[in-house]
């Protein structure tokens, strides 16, 4: 079921510049979880390590300012 979410939240994020700005400065997956849940996106670090793994996304950052390469 969180790996849904997880999905369902990277997605939202696709489509959804402002909100995806909120999580490009989060460099912590901890935190990066903690700030989903607030947004009603419950997931563990671990559910969304298997489902970037899967995607062949990588959790880095790029940029200035800094960007994630997840939201596809």
């Amino acid at each position: 079921m969180s790996k849904e979410n997880v999905q369902a939240f990277l997605d939202k994020g696709a489509d959804d510049r402002k909100f995806r700005v909120k999580y490009d400065n989060c460099f912590s997956m901890e935190k990066f979880a903690a700030m989903a849940k607030e947004d009603d996106f419950e997931f563990t670090v671990e559910e969304l390590q298997a489902v970037l793994k899967a995607n062949g996304d990588s959790f880095d950052s790029y940029g200035n300012p800094p960007k994630k390469g997840i939201w596809v």
